[in-house]
């Protein structure tokens, strides 16, 4: 690991313009390359205290042992040396968008003497022009099958041409009229150039023109009486209204755009592109990216620009690109988009209006798409197993965790706090073993705090205690003790319940994870070596930078971005987020929906509703006598007398005051309101009267 300060350059030195800098390892590898509209302000924030930067700008400044710039005149100019330099020596440290397939094109070689119409992947070549991206190539094949019958262009390759040439009879196509046979000179080269101009002006989006020109020579021969030439022309205008109903009109005719969306994590970001000509979605594309720098939304929109449009010219960049956040500053990159297309493009952010609901749709499918590759990438079994020894040589482990627990804190500004324990076994989540805790601040006859507030560290401490103190005595029960005689009595079937279920906490896990930081874990340490338990390693990951906590050390272990450890460890804390903010949630609605009544022994639900219906409300029912309250059928007295009780003992809430006048305002109480039919409605149900929730 290098020290930065050995390889900073003096300020002096570092010129105050435009240019793109590069960070070279020991080995002379290029490992990040960056762009600056002044090299000497940027460079300067890579050398500063290392406590002070980013964890992955951190591992990159003391991976390097060198750096070296090139100036430039425009920051446009940056940008292009930027992309070009990473497109060169592929960084490590550089986002880097991965393709998760090839996208297949539609491709109409215009370069060629006879254009040829076919599925085309990879580098695009000059001279062709290309429609797409398609998810599958089977979608190209189906579009063109339907397009032949009104623009029969050759789609056979040079061998079969050639041998149709000199054999002087055409392919099958030519037969059945789904190719006009230039083969055999049916038609000459130019004619077969216009076909095939007339085939890329309908796939760029000018389709107007074609149907209202083929409408028109179908009225023609009908009035001509030309009844066979007017039913052809009828089934090639149904053809391309069936090849046109499979882009689905998004935007207003005539536009031409490029949505970007991203869905992102800490460590992943997933981006979709959605390319828009003749306001229909001619294509669709995709990749994910590992986050391997500290970077914004802004500038991973400014890298998928660098990537879609680095090798474009011409019409193949929109006249619009809309994007979810803009990059830093954005001048510059409109400029470079502007020169690559060679007119004015205009990048933004869609606000309002059909744009914008296509923008959503975009952020969906983004949102599909890191989902999908996050479970494709946990479900592997190589996958899974590597991020085990990852972790186990991170965190210096005799053997990798196969039964991992993590536990998380949950509260609304300190009140009805819970916690979770989600439980993972060989990578994969085992929900049955899943459990959650209501924090007493209580561990067995020990009171550990008191009082009722936000401490994450306390209930963490009496969380692990509590877990493991069950552990001890299923532990005790099913005879793992060693006893005098050296048996240990340790049988597989101690382990489980007489029906067959396992025990409940009887398995020891070989790691504990908690969601947190030094404070947390040391909570946690500190409450295993209470009950004496020195086996079980524990460890806290840190939301905020991806940090991992050991007891014990003031520095943090930090794993690469892109360890499929630091992953699994990622997919462990969120799970069991959600699983304790979900109990927390019910709790408290549970709370909020709370009655009196509830207190009331012996009054069940059918009885508090015919209470409740009888009077409309709390407020009213507090206020009747015990001979009203007998009225209600099912009430005897005892038990109205009993209701009359709980109901004087249970406070009202305080009245609420309108503070410009000083009135108190008459509300209903919490718990239930009345409609106007007299219908009780449960706390929480919207109250449409007033548009809001009561």
């Amino acid at each position: 690991m290098a020290d930065p300060s050995s390889y900073r350059p003096s300020p002096g030195q570092i010129p105050d313009s435009p240019g793109v800098y590069k960070f070279r390892d020991e080995h002379r590898r290029v490992i990040y390359v960056g762009k600056a509209k002044s090299l000497r302000q940027r460079l300067a924030n890579y050398f500063q205290d290392l406590t002070g930067l980013h964890p992955r700008t951190r591992t990159m400044v003391t991976t390097a042992a060198s750096v070296e710039w090139t100036v430039v005149s425009t920051e446009v100019e940056a940008l292009q040396l930027e992309y070009s330099w990473i497109k060169e020596f592929d960084p490590r440290f550089n986002v880097k968008y991965r393709d998760d397939k090839s996208y297949p094109y539609l491709a109409v070689t215009m370069n060629e003497q006879y254009p040829r119409v076919q599925v085309m992947r990879g580098h695009k070549k000059k001279g062709v022009r290309y429609f797409g991206p398609y998810g599958h190539a089977w979608a190209i094949r189906d579009t063109v099958d339907l397009l032949l019958r009104v623009f029969p262009v050759r789609t056979c390759s040079a061998g079969v041409f050639k041998n149709a040439a000199r054999t002087g009879r055409p392919c099958l196509l030519g037969y059945i009229g789904k190719c006009s046979a230039p083969c055999v000179e049916r038609i000459s080269a130019e004619e077969h150039r216009e076909l095939a101009d007339e085939f890329s002006d309908f796939m760029a989006g000018r389709t107007g023109t074609y149907i209202r020109r083929l409408e028109k020579r179908m009225t023609d021969a009908a009035e001509e009486m030309e009844y066979e030439r007017a039913a052809r022309l009828r089934d090639d205008i149904e053809a391309l209204k069936k090849a046109m109903e499979k882009n689905a009109v998004v935007l207003a005719d005539a536009t031409d755009a490029d949505l970007i969306a991203l869905a992102e994590d800490e460590l992943e970001a997933a981006v979709q592109i959605f390319h828009v000509r003749g306001g229909r979605v001619r294509g669709q594309r995709g990749w994910v990216t590992d986050k391997v720098e500290a970077v914004t939304t802004g500038d991973l929109v400014e890298h998928a620009l660098q990537q879609l449009y680095g090798e474009e010219t011409g019409d193949a960049v929109p006249k619009e690109v809309l994007v979810p956040a803009l990059p830093d500053p954005v001048g510059p990159v409109q400029q470079w988009l502007t020169g690559r297309r060679g007119a004015q493009v205009s990048l933004r952010v869609p606000q309002r209006g059909d744009k914008k609901a296509l923008m959503e749709t975009v952020e969906r499918n983004a949102q599909q798409s890191l989902v999908l590759h996050k479970t494709r990438r946990a479900s592997d079994l190589t996958t899974r197993s590597r991020a085990l020894e990852e972790i186990a040589e991170a965190l210096d482990l005799d053997s990798a965790p196969l039964r991992i627990e993590c536990y998380d804190i949950s509260h609304l500004q300190g009140d009805d706090v819970v916690a979770s324990m989600v439980v993972f076994e060989d990578g994969l989540a085992r929900k049955s073993e899943y459990r959650r805790f209501q924090i007493k601040g209580r561990v067995g006859d020990t009171q550990v705090w008191h009082g009722e507030g936000q401490d994450d560290v306390r209930s963490m401490h009496e969380v692990i205690a509590r877990r493991f103190r069950r552990y001890l005595a299923e532990k005790e029960k099913t005879g793992e003790w060693v006893e005098e005689d050296g048996n240990t009595g340790n049988d597989r079937n101690a382990l489980t319940e007489e029906d067959g279920r396992p025990r409940r906490f009887a398995y020891p896990p070989q790691l504990v994870v908690v969601d947190g930081g030094q404070p947390q874990v040391a909570a946690a340490r500190r409450a295993l070596d209470e009950l004496g338990i020195d086996d079980i390693a524990v460890c806290g990951l840190a939301k905020r930078l991806e940090e991992v906590w050991v007891p014990g050390d003031d520095d943090p272990v930090v794993l690469p971005r892109s360890s499929e450890g630091l992953y699994l460890l990622q997919r462990v804390r969120d799970e069991a987020h959600r699983f304790a903010i979900t109990y927390q949630r019910t709790k408290r609605a549970k709370r909020f929906r709370a009655s009196p009544l509830d207190d009331v022994p012996g009054l069940g639900e059918a009885r508090k509703q015919a209470l409740l219906k009888h009077f409309g409300s709390l407020k009213r029912l507090r206020s009747a006598t015990i001979d009203q309250i007998c009225e209600v059928p099912g009430i005897g007295r005892k038990t109205a007398e009993t209701i009359a009780v709980a109901l004087a003992e249970a406070a009202p809430a305080a009245p609420a005051v309108n503070t410009a006048t000083g009135e108190i305002i008459e509300e209903e109480e919490p718990g239930t309101t009345a409609d106007p039919s007299g219908e009780p409605v449960a706390a929480g149900t919207p109250d449409r009267r007033r548009g809001q929730e009561t």
